[in-house]
C-alpha cells in the first residue's frame, strides 16, 4: 500500500512545479481555518468543546429506549447529546444547578439499572482548557526550537513547523465538520499528530537537504520510507476505531469505546492530512529552496 501511493505521490510530484504543490494543502488549510473561525464566532471557541471542559454531566446506563425517546424525556434539563451503544445510552447535559442535578440523578437511578454518573464542574473545566492550551503551545515551541536547532536554516526550518502548524488546524477542521468535540483525548490525539508531522518531515527535510542527487530523487527515496511508516500507522488506526467503534455489532455486552474512537478518527484524518502537507507543501517549499540555493541543480 505505502509503495503503490509512493509511486502515485512521486509521479504527480514531479509532474508539477512548486506553486501548484504549495497551492492546494494552503487551500485546505485556509479553508479549516474559515471553519473554525465560523465556529468561534458561535461558541467563543476554535472547536466544540466537551464535558472534560465545558463541565456537565454524563450519565450512562442500560435501556432498550431509543435516544430519539431519551432526548424527549430529559428535554427540560440541559441535555446536550444523547446516543445508544447496544443495550448502553449515554445522556450529556450542560451545568446545571445542584437542585436539578439531584432531580436528574434521583429520575434515572430509579428507572434504569447499571447507571454510571460523571460530573465535571465548570471551574474545573476551565482549568482544563488553560491546561490543555499551554500543553499545545508548549509542544509547538519546543518542537519549533529542535527543528531550528537540526537544521539552522531558516526557510527549511519554517517549512516544518507550518506543516505541523497545518495539520493541527486541518484536524481541527475536521472534528468541527463531524461534530467530534474537543475532549482530553482529542487533545491527546492532536498532539501526537504534532509528533507523527515533525517525524515525516525532518526525514524528508534530512534527506533533500543532506543527502547527495536532485531533489526529485532525494524526495522520492524519502517518500518511499515516510509513506511506508503513515500507512502502516493508518492501518492500526483503522483497527482501532472500527473496534472501538462498531464492537457492540459483534456482541451487545461490549458498547462503543467512545474515548478510544474519537481519538482514532482524528489521528487518521490528521495523518491523512500529515501526507498532504509533507509531500507536497513541504515538498515543494523545499524543492523550491534548493532550487533557488543552487540555480545550477537539475531536477530529474
Amino acid at each position: 500500500m505505502g509503495s503503490i501511493l509512493a509511486e502515485y505521490l512521486d509521479s504527480f510530484i514531479r509532474a508539477r512545479d512548486d506553486k501548484q504543490l504549495i497551492a492546494i494543502p494552503m487551500i485546505v488549510l485556509a479553508l479549516s481555518l474559515i471553519v473554525s473561525v465560523v465556529v468561534f464566532s458561535s461558541t467563543g471557541a476554535p472547536v466544540k468543546l466537551g464535558l472534560e471542559f465545558e463541565g456537565g454531566t454524563m450519565i450512562a446506563f442500560e435501556t432498550q429506549d431509543a435516544a430519539g425517546v431519551l432526548e424527549q424525556a430529559y428535554s427540560d434539563y440541559p441535555l446536550v447529546d444523547a446516543r445508544k451503544t447496544g443495550d448502553r445510552a449515554i445522556l450529556q447535559f450542560g451545568p446545571m444547578d445542584s437542585k436539578d442535578q439531584i432531580e436528574l440523578e434521583k429520575a434515572v437511578t430509579s428507572k434504569y439499572s447499571n447507571v454510571e454518573i460523571k460530573q465535571i464542574g465548570a471551574l474545573y473545566g476551565k482549568e482544563l482548557q488553560s491546561q490543555a492550551l499551554k500543553a499545545l503551545c508548549l509542544s509547538f515551541i519546543g518542537m519549533a526550537l529542535v527543528v531550528f536547532l537540526i537544521f539552522r536554516t531558516f526557510v527549511p526550518s519554517v517549512a516544518v513547523v507550518l506543516s505541523a502548524i497545518s495539520d493541527i488546524v486541518i484536524a481541527v477542521g475536521f472534528m468541527n465538520i463531524a461534530g467530534i468535540e474537543l475532549s482530553l483525548g482529542t487533545v491527546a490525539a492532536l498532539l501526537m499528530l504534532i509528533g507523527y508531522s515533525v517525524d515525516s518531515d525532518i526525514l524528508l527535510t534530512t534527506r533533500v537537504l543532506k543527502r547527495r542527487g536532485t531533489p526529485n530523487e532525494n524526495i522520492g527515496r524519502a517518500m518511499h520510507t515516510g509513506l511506508t511508516m503513515t500507512t502502516t500507522t493508518l492501518a492500526a488506526l483503522v483497527v482501532m476505531y472500527i473496534v472501538s467503534t462498531f464492537s457492540y455489532l459483534v456482541t451487545s455486552s461490549v458498547s462503543q469505546v467512545n474515548l478510544l474512537s474519537d481519538i482514532s478518527i482524528v489521528l487518521i484524518f490528521g495523518l491523512v492530512a500529515d501526507i498532504m502537507n509533507t509531500w507536497m507543501l513541504n515538498t515543494g517549499i523545499l524543492r523550491w529552496h534548493v532550487t533557488r540555493s543552487n540555480p545550477r541543480g537539475r531536477r530529474a
